[in-house]
């Protein structure tokens, strides 16, 4: 569950009912109906929002693979923090399982649905999909302590389509890696990047 504060619920809650109150009497935009509950419900998408922040990254022990993971087209729903528009798409992870440090333990990979979770911890707050990769490739690092990660976000972005240039067909991607520069020099990288996008299908 969300750590938030009760009380910091409740000033939030008071804010966005001056917020739609505000609007509505200045644009007449809302019915007394949404007057009255549309902000309970903003609320109640924001808590929710914020319980997909906390999940056990579980880890499992694997003998035998030699294998790159690939967990491709995870949908993701996101905010963007400047114009609080939502952008959306598809997510596509890669990764090596960890070495071991001997032959008594396997490698190291995660649950395939902690791999879909992380892209929704990060994902689901206002942000920029810049700082989305690049957030949900130094958390998988991190978590699986692996050489080689690279994630690629592809995304419709509403502030482009709805509002300012109205591109209804731009997709924005970004991609981003991390790896083991004492393991990987650039050439043996560069065989890797393309392994995971072949195998993203890119």
């Amino acid at each position: 569950m969300s750590n938030i504060k009760n009380e910091n619920w409740k000033k939030v809650e008071r804010m966005l009912n001056e917020y739609i109150s505000t609007l509505h009497d200045e644009l007449g935009w809302f019915n007394d109906e949404e007057v009255a509950n549309t902000p309970k419900r903003i609320l109640n998408f924001y808590k929710e929002w914020a319980n997909n922040h906390e999940f056990d990254f579980k880890i499992f022990s694997l003998d035998g693979t030699k294998n790159m993971v690939i967990l491709k087209d995870i949908s993701f729903y996101s905010m963007c923090a400047h114009h609080f528009l939502p952008f959306f798409g598809k997510a596509h992870i890669a990764y090596l399982p960890k070495e071991p440090k001997d032959d008594k333990e396997g490698k190291k990979i995660a649950g395939v649905s902690k791999l879909a979770r992380a892209v929704n911890k990060f994902a689901s707050k206002p942000t920029e999909q810049e700082k989305l990769s690049t957030e949900v490739v130094e958390y998988l690092k991190k978590e699986l302590d692996t050489d080689f990660v690279m994630v690629v976000f592809e995304a419709q972005h509403l502030c482009m389509i709805m509002r300012g240039v109205k591109q209804s067909n731009s997709v924005m991607v970004t991609s981003d890696v991390r790896w083991n520069k004492e393991r990987f020099d650039s050439v043996a990288l560069g065989h890797l990047k393309d392994e995971a996008l072949r195998l993203m299908g890119k």
